[in-house]
């Protein structure tokens, strides 16, 4: 039952959001846990999102956003009135709104799960993944076992796993967050869900003034770390502001550790051009170790752009996933979309040996030129720098694809690995995909909702899962990550690794 305590959302005197005077506070009990994160909640007839709740139990929340439907409304959990047995101390405290909100803000976004212990944030994203295939239509969801898989290394807290972060300023030029759902930042003085050796460069000490945000990447098997600081567009639009600026950020960063490289990324200077990468220190890349079982160790070049998983475990975990899905054989050709700097491209290499072809297509310049670094030992892999729908639509006829390779001709497509990340293929991508008639395509998603609606689409052409496995690759977070096999030889019982 859902009581109400003293301002509802129609008052005059109430406003909704983290500065108001007099608050939206409602007495919720929260339902089943939905995709982003949040508890579906009723209150007087109308829909509350409700995050950092556990479903069960009963809790007070703060009203924060209205819409944009009619009776529809976001909140955060402020007080806990009868806990989960499933609840612990959040591990990150300005992500933790029982003690934000009492300080005067709002919680910053990237830790939801956070309050909630590791094995039961799996069992609520199985829960959440089942609900969706089940609302998306398709293949019937009882014919996928599902099982969240988590990583042992993340026990018991979920933190500090992180090789990529993207850090917003704040008005003063310190490294902050955004906080979920809502205008603002925060200053941090660590960041927890990041690789340890990111809070000892002690970035939130250095003035980035003129900068609009910073990307870090950092090698989790390999070597350095990359600081790529990206000016505001007032000062990347004048030369004489952004020489003086890349020498402060310079001199702001000398004390940083000698494995540190520096780089100032300035938008492109026009159409069809790549953006413009200035060297204060170090060099553009970093390089990482990524192993596989068979296939041993490889060494990748990365530029910090194009698609590379996050959790410092993934690379490993998913090549070996990807190759189990694939079944490469020797002589086989594979086309692999999205396919960032190679990563399952080089192994996939390997597998289908010198009598076989990989393509590999990648839309971003800088990461299809690591591709081609990390792939220069291997002949049978061929890099094409474009959008993924040319090269599809003209296949295998297509330019690019044919003066590179030379050896396609009209062999078949065995596989395709399709890297869809949040957003999904898409009707018109899977569409052309179809037609290379391939004999099984490896989805690879970090989205259930995109998942569910690419697996739709393909259901209707006569595709169905052959196995899906999903992994807890962003603990803390409602994120999730599949790997999935569709073939058109009828479904089967999948299930995850």
């Amino acid at each position: 039952m859902t009581t109400s305590t003293p301002s509802p959302p129609q008052s005059r005197t109430a406003s909704v959001g983290p500065e108001a005077s007099v608050p939206v506070l409602w007495t919720l009990r929260a339902g089943p846990m939905v995709p982003g994160g949040h508890c579906v909640a009723q209150h007087q007839g109308q829909v509350v999102f409700v995050r950092h709740a556990i479903p069960g139990e009963t809790v007070v929340a703060r009203v924060t956003e209205a819409g944009p439907a009619p009776g529809v409304y976001w909140a955060d959990t402020v007080q806990v009135l009868r806990a989960s047995e499933f609840r612990r101390a959040h591990p990150w405290k300005l992500a933790d709104p029982l003690r934000s909100y009492p300080v005067g803000r709002r919680p910053v976004a990237g830790a939801e799960y956070g309050h909630i212990t590791l094995e039961h944030q799996r069992r609520l994203k199985t829960q959440v993944f089942r609900d969706t295939l089940a609302r998306a239509g398709g293949p019937p969801a009882g014919q996928i076992h599902v099982h969240v898989a988590g990583v042992a290394a993340d026990e018991p807290v979920g933190m500090h796993w992180r090789t990529r972060i993207t850090l917003v300023l704040s008005p003063a030029g310190r490294v902050s967050f955004p906080v979920h759902r809502g205008p603002g930042t925060v200053p941090v003085r660590n960041i927890p869900p990041a690789l340890p050796g990111c809070d000892e460069l002690r970035l939130w000490e250095v003035d980035f003034s003129g900068a609009a945000g910073i990307e870090l990447a950092t090698a989790a098997h390999g070597a350095g770390t990359l600081i790529n600081i990206h000016p505001t567009r007032h000062i990347a639009g004048t030369p004489r502001a952004l020489r003086a600026r890349m020498k402060y950020w310079r001199d702001q960063l000398s004390g940083t550790p000698n494995h540190v490289s520096i780089v100032v990324t300035t938008p492109p200077s026009g159409p069809g051009r790549p953006p413009l990468v200035a060297v204060l220190r170090g060099g553009p890349t970093i390089h990482d170790q990524v192993s596989s079982a068979r296939y041993g160790a490889r060494d990748f070049r990365l530029s910090g752009t194009g698609h590379w998983p996050v959790h410092r475990d993934a690379p490993t975990i998913l090549v070996e996933t990807v190759l189990a899905a694939a079944r490469p054989q020797p002589g086989d050709v594979v086309v692999d979309l999205h396919a960032g700097p190679g990563l399952f491209s080089a192994f996939l290499a390997q597998a289908v040996g010198e009598q076989g072809v990989v393509v590999a297509i990648e839309p971003d310049g800088r990461a299809s030129q690591d591709a081609r670094d990390n792939l220069s030992d291997l002949p049978q892999a061929v890099v094409v720098n474009s959008a993924v729908e040319p090269v599809l639509a003209g296949w295998p006829h297509e330019s690019r694809v044919r003066d590179t390779s030379g050896r396609l001709a009209d062999r078949k497509v065995n596989t395709v690995v399709l890297n869809s990340l949040f957003a999904g293929a898409g009707p018109a991508v899977l569409d052309q995909l179809l037609r290379l008639n391939p004999d099984r395509i490896v989805h690879i998603c970090s989205d259930p909702a995109s998942l569910a609606r690419d697996m739709y689409q393909l259901h209707h052409h006569g595709w169905h899962p052959e196995r899906v496995d999903v992994y807890d690759l962003a603990p803390n977070t409602h994120q999730m990550t599949t790997v999935s096999v569709f073939t058109t030889t009828g479904p089967s019982s999948g299930a995850a690794a």
